[in-house]
């Protein structure tokens, strides 16, 4: 019988490991991680994603602000591009120095906490965090948003598949950063390929005047005369949107493969001019072809823009899926990023420590997972609507650009390095041009819904501040003085409450004696008939253990016992210590546990939450 239930439990074992293995993949040694790294052209698709794949609705965003005045206003589209460009390519040579002088990972975090002290860092850490749960968000519902363009059916069911593509992006990643980036890699690729003939197809039209509508001219008229700064501003920080995931890249140095610097800042160029292209393009051939945003967010700038190019044929459809899977895959930007960040930032005691660990597949599990549980709240609290959740997308992302390239300015400096001036300039440019985005959009979108994070980053700052005070602390009381302190022995009295007189009593009472000679059972009676009882039997039994019965007028254990306890620690705490041994039986079927009243388990529960004493608990299995 015994060996029959061991086979079982063995199968039951190797049924669960195999499943595992079919999910997850086999796990991977810690002398595996190098293999985990990636090379640039992974790196590429897993950290560059969320950045490409804004041209999906940078240039949408752009025209939605311009729409408030009229249609003669998109021409102001352009310069708007331009001026984002620019931004763009100011943030990668910033950042590329980032790269070189922080190469252990941690972008912004690192950098800042280094120079401007560690509440700064945190700062950072928090704004950075908040805006890779946004990305993900963003991302999924705008991919969602490019299913419904081109099959307007599936508008309904918004809600339900951007959970189910967040919860894919999960599993993906899970299975760890080698085979997701695989993964990643072709739809990448398939999606720059498209929009780069869309681009080429566009600009030929343009060229030869064989467009389907004619360009607005840039020409005063009675709607443009009434732009304001204020729209221009408003569309400038919504089209900022398609600057958020160059700094991943220097978040995931480490993750890439010898020589991890010089691979990180190739990916970083390759990236910005990539960005500069398709962005820059897409916003010329929009306004080329006149195309005017759909105020119901049912079809997208790009599809449109496609269909004039292309039609409704083939490379429309192929273009939209393309689309619709970079988009999910930006969200992969964040699944590395954010992880990465919590790991560092939980190694500086500034988040829970669990987010430094390592899962089978050498991923930080914990990281993913949360994640993922944040921006399926985000989607449901938002509907999916990507209109709803872009004034909430950039803030972050821009508070932590303006304190990253302000800690490099203090380094520079400070430290005065070869070149240091020409260093300073660019991140000290970095930083003004990043701080007035960041006025800008907080401005601008302030009622739109940037509000909710001005008013969550103090509070998770507030939060993961309280707890590193608790990480110190613990420390603090923990700490020896390892030339100083020495282990002493004490004879600990032993209690063993018990219930009556059975075997899991006498299997934990056996255990007791084997540790010390000084035993104590501990019976509650609830009435003077029980008492006298149990005294009699234990008289009959006389195990070698001394029996204390306390009578309980109220019919509880927990109470009786801790006053026990602290009667026997008044005596003996100088010389001896306490510890508390429970008996506790074990059914055989899970569903039998609901039928005993788990006394073992809140007895331990109590005592370990109230007292320095050792609780242990000595289990006898049941076979029927």
């Amino acid at each position: 019988m015994s060996k029959i239930r061991f086979n079982w439990r063995s199968n039951c074992e190797m049924t669960s490991d195999s499943l595992k293995k079919i999910m997850f993949g086999k796990p991977l040694k810690s002398s595996e991680i190098e293999s985990e790294k990636m090379p640039v052209w992974k790196a590429l698709p897993i950290l560059s994603s969320d950045a490409l794949s804004s041209v999906s609705y940078g240039t949408e965003q752009i025209l939605l602000e311009l729409a408030t005045v009229g249609v003669a206003a998109f021409a102001f589209s352009l310069p708007i591009a331009v001026s984002i460009i620019a931004l763009i390519l100011l943030l990668v040579l910033s950042y590329r120095q980032v790269i070189e002088a922080y190469p252990m990972g941690g972008g912004a975090y690192m950098v800042t906490k280094e120079n401007l002290g560690m509440v700064w860092g945190r700062l950072t850490g928090v704004s950075l965090l908040i805006d890779y749960t946004l990305t993900v968000a963003v991302s999924i519902s705008a991919g969602v948003q490019a299913i419904t363009s081109a099959f307007p059916s599936a508008v309904p069911y918004i809600v339900p598949l951007t959970i189910l593509l967040v919860w894919i992006m999960v599993w993906l990643n899970l299975r760890g950063t080698s085979e997701s980036g695989t993964v990643f890699a072709i739809p990448t690729y398939f999606f720059i390929l498209c929009i780069l003939l869309l681009v080429g197809k566009g600009v030929f039209d343009l060229l030869t005047g064989s467009m389907n509508t004619h360009a607005i001219e840039f020409a005063p008229s009675a709607a443009t005369n009434s732009l304001t700064l204020f729209v221009l501003l408003k569309a400038f920080s919504s089209g900022c949107s398609a600057v958020t995931g160059i700094e991943a890249i220097s978040d995931a140095v480490p993750h890439f493969r010898t020589p991890s610097v010089k691979n990180a800042k190739r990916t970083l160029l390759s990236l910005g001019g990539l960005l500069a292209i398709v962005f820059g393009g897409v916003t010329l051939i929009a306004l080329g072809y006149g195309v005017a945003p759909d105020h119901n967010g049912h079809t997208s700038v790009l599809s449109m823009v496609t269909e004039q190019a292309f039609g409704r044929g083939a490379m429309y459809y192929a273009t939209q899926i393309a689309t619709m899977l970079i988009l999910v895959l930006a969200a992969n930007t964040s699944f590395n990023g954010f992880p990465i960040l919590a790991s560092i930032m939980a190694q500086d005691k500034n988040f829970p420590r669990m987010f430094s660990f390592r899962g089978d597949r050498l991923s930080y599990h914990y990281g993913i997972i949360t994640l993922g549980v944040l921006a399926s709240l985000l989607l449901i609290g938002f509907k999916g609507k990507t209109d709803a959740l872009i004034p909430l997308y950039a803030i972050g992302v821009f508070l932590s650009f303006t304190l990253a390239q302000t800690g490099l300015v203090r380094k520079w400096l400070r430290e005065r390095v070869s070149g240091w001036i020409g260093k300073l300039i660019i991140n000290g440019l970095g930083g003004i041009v990043s701080l007035a985005v960041l006025i800008i959009f907080s401005v601008t979108k302030f009622s739109e819904g940037a509000w909710i994070v001005i008013i969550i980053t103090p509070i998770l700052l507030w939060l993961i501040t309280k707890i590193s005070h608790h990480y110190d602390d613990v420390a603090k009381q923990l700490r020896i003085d390892i030339t100083q302190d020495r282990v002493c022995t004490k004879e600990p009295v032993i209690i063993v409450p018990v219930a009556g007189i059975h075997k899991a009593v006498e299997h934990s009472l056996n255990y007791a004696k084997s540790l010390s000679p000084n035993v104590i059972a501990f019976y509650v009676s609830f009435s003077d008939e029980d008492e006298e009882s149990m005294q009699e039997k234990w008289q009959i039994w006389d195990p070698g253990v001394r029996l204390v019965v306390f009578k309980s007028r109220y019919r509880t254990i927990l109470k009786p016992l801790a006053e026990f306890i602290d009667r026997i620690d008044t005596h003996v705490s100088e010389k001896q210590s306490i510890m508390v041994i429970l008996p506790q039986f074990m059914p055989k079927k899970w569903w039998h546990r609901l039928l005993h009243n788990q006394s073992a388990a809140r007895i331990r529960s109590k005592l370990q939450a109230d007292k320095d004493i050792v609780v242990a608990t000595v289990p006898y299995h049941l076979h029927q």
